[in-house]
């Protein structure tokens, strides 16, 4: 048990070193490209570095594999030269034992990521997209899916236009049983529309058999009402701006996750991406642990047998293969070509299977 705890106190602390010196400089990195692609005049360094702020969290959790790969050699390297791994062998403790704390740790360090980072990666994804429109292009367009159908909210320097509706086409550009309620700059409405159908075409919402109520204070709204079979509303979104609302589980934070694929489902949409990346996210500290268990495969020898830096190539290529074989899995399951189990849960447990396999072999073979 002692030599459990001090094998995993090691690893923690190695992974949190590497995790700093990542972050640190990705976070120099990003503070250089959000500089470039705003205007000074519009965005100084203070906002820069709000932005930065936002994108690091979600940056550092797509390279938590690589964190964890380089965690891994870099413990395993220092205990081989050490000879720690050699002490422990001569105790009668095996290369497979030594492995469980670090794997352990791996395990917990994922399950922390997807329980309290996902949400917070969520939120801060969400205010760096609302940031960078309003930076960009002076407006804003904010999509969300409840138990009362879907809702768009579209802005510009004319005001602001929320948007309901009881459900829409896999894409979002077709509403059924659609409201408009437009605002003024000051927030105040301005005018409702109720139709049967809102389609988006470029630059507006054709709305077929619509009536609308001008909201003008002082006025009789239904006495002023109009029915027409086509009204036209001009619109800042686009096919592409709504499928990125709606095709992003990154921005749902992962406890709410279930009931927003069940809300999906119910308005009309695709949820089979949103289940991929649900699986995906439960499968992560396994994908975790296998980095470990890759690092170990190659770099538990000791330094006299020679061929490191080899080892350690070899190492940082299977992970990186690992990795893209998973991306790629996720692609065929969010189109259908394979299942959401099989497209989340192999590359993690094939992975974990062929290291053991290699250590098995070059171990205690």
């Amino acid at each position: 048990m002692i030599l459990h705890r001090y094998f995993a106190r090691k690893f923690l602390l190695t992974f949190l070193a590497v995790f700093a010196i990542f972050a640190a400089f990705l976070a120099l990195l990003d503070l250089v490209e959000q500089i470039r692609r705003f205007d000074s005049d519009e965005v100084g360094f203070r906002q820069a570095l709000g932005l930065t702020a936002l994108k690091i969290p979600e940056t550092l959790y797509e390279f938590l594999p690589l964190i964890m790969i380089l965690s891994g050699l870099s413990l395993f390297l220092g205990v081989a030269r050490s000879s720690e791994l050699v002490v422990t062998r001569a105790a009668g403790r095996s290369a497979m034992r030594a492995l469980i704390a670090p794997f352990l740790v791996a395990l917990v360090i994922g399950g922390v990521a997807i329980a309290v980072v996902n949400p917070l990666i969520a939120a801060t994804i969400k205010r760096y997209d609302v940031l960078s429109a309003q930076y960009r292009d002076g407006i804003e367009s904010v999509f969300s899916i409840s138990r009362e159908g879907v809702w768009l909210r579209q802005g510009s320097a004319e005001g602001q236009t929320v948007i309901r509706a009881n459900s829409a086409n896999a894409d979002g550009t077709q509403l059924f049983g659609v409201s408009f309620v437009a605002f003024d700059p000051g927030g105040t409405p301005v005018r409702r529309i109720e139709a049967g159908q809102a389609s988006l075409s470029d630059g507006y919402w054709l709305l077929d058999d619509a009536k609308s109520w001008p909201l003008a204070a002082g006025s009789n709204a239904e006495v002023n009402a109009e029915r027409s079979a086509e009204i036209r509303v001009a619109s800042t979104l686009t096919r592409e701006r709504i499928a990125a609302s709606v095709g992003s589980p990154a921005t749902i934070p992962f406890w709410d996750l279930r009931a927003y694929i069940r809300q999906l489902d119910a308005a009309g949409f695709s949820t089979r991406r949103h289940n991929v990346w649900f699986q995906t996210e439960l499968a992560r500290p396994l994908f975790l642990a296998s980095m470990v268990l890759i690092a170990a495969a190659f770099t538990m020898r000791h330094t006299r047998f020679g061929s490191t830096g080899l080892m350690v190539l070899l190492a940082v290529l299977l992970a990186f293969t690992f990795y893209f074989i998973r991306n790629f899995a996720l692609i065929l399951g969010e189109n259908g070509q394979i299942p959401v189990l099989l497209a989340a849960w192999a590359p993690p447990l094939a992975a974990i299977f062929l290291s053991l396999g290699l250590i098995l072999h070059l171990e205690d073979g």
